[in-house]
């Protein structure tokens, strides 16, 4: 189970590099129009962006909600990934509703293939902990440095969205370049702090499943940074640099996004 993690979560990263995305994100439909979208993209059901986000992180929300009642006596650290996980979808969630501001739409097919891998995800790395009550713990114990790192996580995670919500006036639908914060030294800080959230799951939890589950989504969250890179052209720097660290965005040519295609929505 965590290969088979591991290799889909990467596998959906590297289909990111090459160009074949999931069609939520803001790139899937940066070369299309009209006239040059298949006839099965046109035969497609697309939702509401927020229809299609609830999709995704809902189901998997109610799963670690669910966990509280199905698994009652549970040791500490068992009770510690139950509750980050749980919180870590309901903010997901309050996102969707009240932070994220849309300009596109969501292909039910895409929603409903990140719905059920959030939802098996979650599910599996409670039930995988629940087996492991009774065991002897970890000879180094990182729960608690994992509590520190999730709670700085999901924190700069948050503020960064806030910060990609003020960037749209009502009806404004084009992308734009993200500013304040971390925006001028990391291009995509709001996924890295995602990474540090799933970082911090993992020390909770300290199993090979939920150390799967972070390296992949890390692996996936920084292919999607790379490709933001290519997308604002100027700039030649390597890889790893895309999500950790990178020079300002200042003077610079207008940006693939930027020159009239529509971007689906800002992640």
């Amino acid at each position: 189970m965590p290969l088979i993690t591991l290799f889909a979560v990467s596998l959906l990263g590297f289909s990111e590099i090459m160009g074949k995305h999931l069609q939520y994100s803001k790139f899937w439909n940066v070369n299309s129009n009209s006239q040059s979208m298949s006839k099965k993209q046109q035969k497609q059901i697309k939702l509401s962006s927020k229809t299609g986000m609830l999709m995704f992180y809902a189901p998997a929300f109610l799963a670690g909600a669910a966990s509280f009642f199905l698994f009652p006596d549970a040791g500490l650290r068992f009770l510690l990934l139950k509750l980050v996980l749980t919180i870590h979808f309901f903010k997901r969630v309050f996102e969707v509703l009240f932070v994220h501001k849309y300009s596109g739409g969501v292909v039910l097919d895409s929603a409903i293939l990140v719905s059920v891998a959030y939802f098996i995800s979650t599910a599996s790395m409670i039930y995988v902990q629940h087996l492991t009550e009774g065991f002897p713990e970890p000879l180094i114990d990182l729960k608690y440095l994992g509590v520190v790192i999730f709670i700085v996580g999901i924190s700069g995670n948050f503020y960064h969205h806030y910060l990609l919500s003020k960037l749209r006036e009502k009806g404004d639908k084009g992308y734009k370049l993200p500013k304040g914060g971390l925006f001028d030294l990391v291009i995509c800080p709001h996924y890295l702090f995602e990474i540090l959230a799933f970082l911090g799951i993992f020390l909770i939890s300290q199993t090979l499943l939920s150390f799967s589950s972070a390296l992949g989504s890390a692996l996936y969250l920084a292919a999607g940074s790379y490709v933001t890179r290519k997308c604002n052209d100027d700039f030649s720097f390597p890889f790893f640099t895309t999500i950790i660290i990178s020079p300002t965005l200042h003077y610079r040519k207008p940006s693939v996004l930027e020159r009239g295609e529509e971007a689906a929505r800002i992640c």
